[in-house]
């Protein structure tokens, strides 16, 4: 599987070492701080030591594995080309599958369910997942249909990537997780992974993760059907560079991760992952009397500065702490 995810994996690692969420009756005085991260890749070993691995790591996902075909391009064809490719991989994806090799490899115990079909693709997937150290145990295999593949076109010119992604038939629904691999999934998981497809069968592995109390993180990449629902149970949410502004319709990305915030009460903190960049996190305090207007916008300005260009390890910047005074559902923040 590629391990092109390190922000939402890391963010889940994270959540996996957080003590308990606090209760969802929040107090009237919300508090929010900005941190950014950042960092460069360097062949130097570091000298600082990985955090320990939590005891109990079991992490469970339900979403997208797939089967990717990448083709890299000199340049993206017009219409109508007859273009030769650069290079070839075929390789599992697909989000869920992404993200719990990535936990994997860092150590924890991912659980993943899923639906492939009985086909050369899916057993492919399987063995690629299970060689890496993910449980398959629950992935649903359709004795007939297809498994879900995609076809990644990769421009060098431009530096970007456009997928053409073809659906596993039959599609995964509900009844397809029996009740008992239900709770055998479930059981002893610290935290539950989603990627906002397979919609159905995923509320349904939600509402029993709230049921036992564990915490949900939701990889929210664009607008799907059903994703609101997911984001209302979730503490944790990991969003691509773009998803904040297009479900808050808010002008920049520091005032959407507050509007993400004030909408989803439940969520402990939210991340925008930002390429090389690194990302940006938000994430609630419940204390203090402080109340003040910020310009979130020129917060994040001023972090973004304080980057340190040269760092080859991970480095996170974090904002003073501010607040956000709620009334019983409504706010009065305001980002100038």
């Amino acid at each position: 599987m590629t391990s092109s995810c390190p922000n939402t994996i890391s963010s889940a690692l994270a959540a996996v070492s957080l003590p308990p969420p606090p209760p969802s009756s929040f107090s009237k005085q919300t508090r929010f701080s900005f941190s950014t991260r950042s960092w460069r890749r360097s062949s130097m070993s570091s000298d600082r030591e990985s955090p320990p691995v939590p005891d109990r790591r079991v992490v469970l996902g339900c979403g997208l594995v797939s089967l990717d075909f990448l083709a890299a391009v000199a340049s993206y064809p017009k219409p109508d080309d007859k273009i030769r490719s650069t290079s070839l991989k075929v390789q599992g994806g697909g989000n869920a599958g992404n993200a719990l090799t990535c936990a994997a490899r860092l150590g924890l115990n991912p659980r993943l369910i899923s639906k492939v079909a009985d086909d050369a693709q899916g057993r492919g997937m399987l063995e690629e997942l299970e060689a890496d150290g993910v449980d398959t145990s629950f992935l649903v295999v359709s004795k007939e249909g297809n498994s879900p593949f995609t076809y990644v076109i990769v421009d060098d010119q431009m530096k970007t990537r456009t997928c053409i992604h073809t659906p596993g038939y039959p599609p995964m629904v509900p009844h397809d997780l029996s009740q008992t691999n239900l709770l055998s999934a479930i059981d002893g998981a610290r935290i539950v992974y989603f990627d906002g497809r397979l919609y159905e069968t995923a509320l349904v592995v939600a509402q029993e993760a709230v049921r036992r109390k564990i915490p949900i993180l939701i990889d929210a990449e664009k607008p799907r059907e059903g994703l609101d629902d997911l984001l209302k149970l979730a503490e944790y949410a990991v969003c691509s560079a773009k998803f904040p502004q297009a479900w808050t319709d808010a002008p920049s990305v520091a005032s959407a991760l507050v509007s993400l915030m004030l909408r989803l009460p439940n969520l402990r903190f939210a991340i925008v992952t930002l390429g090389s960049e690194g990302c940006i996190m938000l994430e609630r305090s419940i204390e203090g009397n402080s109340q003040e207007v910020v310009d979130v916008d020129n917060s994040l300005e001023i972090l973004k500065r304080r980057k340190d260009g040269v760092a080859t390890i991970p480095t996170c910047f974090s904002s003073v702490v501010y607040a956000c005074k709620l009334y019983y559902g409504c706010h009065d923040f305001k980002a100038t």
